[in-house]
Parts: C-alpha cells; sequence; structure tokens
C-alpha cells in the first residue's frame, strides 16, 4: 500500500513539474485504406506490410473476366449504334440511286413521245382529218408522264438525302447511350486494378491472394508520412495562449533531434483528465485536446503510438 501511494505521487510531482515546461502527448496516424467499390477475388497482390511504396505503383488486382465481358459488350453496342446514325446519315446506295435514274430517263422518253403525239393530233383536228376526242386522250397521256416524271424526281431527290431528322436525332441518343454504357464498363473495369494514391509505408495487407474481397472493403493500409500527427493535452488555464498555426517543438526518446511542428487543431469539447486518485480537485480538472502536424519531411521521426513531448516556449529544433 506504501509503494502505491509512493508511485502516485511521483507521477503526480512528475507532470506538476513538466507541465510548464512541456506537454506529454502521443504520435497518431490518419491511415489511408485502399479498397475498390466493387467485389472479387484477389488475383494479385503487388505490396507486403512494411514495403516503401511511390506514387501510382500497382497495389492489387481483383478478377476481371466479367468486368472485360461487359466491356466488350459495350463497345459492340458503340460500333453498332455508329454505324447505323451513318446509314440513316448518308441516304440510299449508289445502285438505287441509278435504278431511279434510269427509270426517269424512261420516264422522260414516254413524256416526249406523248407531247409529240399530241402535237400531231392536235395538228390533225385542226385539219379535220380526226375527231376532237382523239386529242382529249392525247393530252391525258401528256398529262400522267409529267406526273410521272415529277414523281420520279422527287423520288431521286429524297433518295440522296439522309433519313428524316427525328429518325437521325434518335439515333444520335442511341450513340450517346452506348458510349455512356461504355464509359461505365471501363470504370467498373479500371476499379478491379488499384494504385497507390500517395507515396509512403504498407502499414498492412488485411487480404491474401485467392481470397474474395467485398466491395468497400480495405485491402492495403497506407501510412503517408504527412499523415502523422501528434496529440496531448493542454489545462483549460492554458489554452488562451494557444492557437492554431502556432510553432511547437516535439521530442521523442531516441529521436535524434527535435522534430518542429505546428498546431493544426484545437478541440473546442473539454475533457476531464483520467483520475489517477479520487479526490475532487483532481476530478475537476479540465483539459483541451490539441493537435500538432510535423514539419514535412521530419515527420517520418516519429512512430504511430510513440510518447513525445510538446514544448512551447525556449526551445529551439535541434
Amino acid at each position: 500500500m506504501k509503494i502505491w501511494w509512493l508511485t502516485i505521487a511521483a507521477l503526480l510531482a512528475g507532470c506538476a513539474e513538466k507541465t510548464g515546461d512541456y506537454f506529454p502527448g502521443y504520435a497518431e496516424a490518419e491511415y489511408v485504406r485502399l479498397a475498390t467499390p466493387i467485389a472479387g477475388t484477389l488475383s494479385k497482390l503487388y505490396v507486403s506490410r512494411g514495403d516503401k511504396v511511390t506514387q501510382n505503383a500497382p497495389a492489387f488486382v481483383l478478377e476481371q473476366e466479367s468486368e472485360r465481358a461487359a466491356r466488350a459488350e459495350a463497345a459492340s453496342r458503340v460500333q453498332r449504334a455508329q454505324a447505323q446514325l451513318a446509314n440513316l446519315q448518308k441516304g440510299r446506295r449508289p445502285d438505287e440511286i441509278a435504278a431511279l435514274q434510269a427509270q426517269l430517263s424512261q420516264a422522260d422518253a414516254s413524256l416526249q413521245l406523248s407531247a409529240s403525239n399530241f402535237a400531231r393530233r392536235k395538228q390533225l383536228v385542226a385539219e379535220k382529218f380526226i375527231a376532237p376526242a382523239n386529242l382529249d386522250e392525247a393530252r391525258a397521256a401528256v398529262e400522267r408522264d409529267q406526273g410521272r416524271v415529277k414523281e420520279l424526281r422527287a423520288q431521286l431527290r429524297v433518295a440522296k438525302l439522309g433519313a428524316r431528322s427525328d429518325e437521325i436525332d434518335a439515333a444520335q441518343q442511341e450513340l450517346k447511350a452506348a458510349e455512356a454504357q461504355l464509359a461505365q464498363a471501363d470504370w467498373r473495369l479500371e476499379q478491379k486494378s488499384q494504385r497507390i494514391p500517395v507515396a509512403g509505408d504498407v502499414n498492412d495487407v488485411l487480404y491474401r491472394e485467392g481470397e474474395f474481397v467485398q466491395a468497400g472493403s480495405p485491402v492495403v493500409s497506407l501510412l503517408p508520412p504527412q499523415n502523422i500527427k501528434v496529440r496531448f493535452f493542454i489545462p483549460e488555464t492554458r489554452l488562451g495562449a494557444i492557437r492554431l498555426g502556432q510553432d511547437v517543438i516535439l521530442q521523442c526518446d531516441g529521436c535524434k533531434s527535435s522534430v518542429a511542428a505546428k498546431i493544426s487543431y484545437i478541440s473546442a469539447a473539454p475533457e476531464y483528465t483520467a483520475p489517477l486518485i479520487y479526490s475532487k480537485e483532481n476530478r475537476a480538472t479540465l483539459v483541451f485536446m490539441i493537435e500538432a502536424r510535423p514539419a514535412p519531411g521530419q515527420a517520418q521521426a516519429l512512430h504511430p503510438g510513440q510518447p513525445v513531448e510538446v514544448h512551447f516556449s525556449g526551445a529551439k529544433a535541434q
């Protein structure tokens, strides 16, 4: 019992002595968990725990057979929609147009013949060699052949045009839908192959090759150096002297030199200190959580969970 009280007294004395100079804290990490939104079997894993990886390096690949087949189907639909649109835009085939032109030539010849017959009969009627009724028949033949020529000329103009604008618009929309489906298939295929988003250390590998990975389940956990921070607590009485961006110095056991850092977060909510002894004074002590981020290039000196000392004044990085 006496030893326990001596231990508590030593802890309290140490905190009281060091609080004025520094605040004890610990390093904490914000991990980047690399996952895929599509489920599948892990077919290839390129990294291992503890590896140092660079940005855009391959991380892992899930089986892709289904996505490759869907992508091929979508590509075929795009090609079909493109062909249909081109067919509607270019009108009839050359042989069909040639056939219409031949029919138009025949109609022109028939019109010339009927016009000649009408002229002869008109002369014969004027000379009273034939009855006027014969002239009416010749006039009707001319009008018939004129109508046929106009009809074939109109058909030839239409044949040289594409489809109606509504049909072309519909074909264009079909093509857009097919292209969107192809883009979606490409995206799903790309999601099955993941690359390292940011350089850092591989903290953990959560699956092995051959295992089934659920959609959204992390496969690789990364720790970029810039994602290491230090968390510590200050009493309410010292809160007014703390500001965002304030420089602090971090020291740790085994560190070759001090680490410069800046205050990046100040909690808006107070907390109670953990009671070392159940006294009213200790339970009433309020503290605020503070976070500081090490300077770029120095964060690798710290490790998650490592105890650190946070100095505010009279300290320069050694």
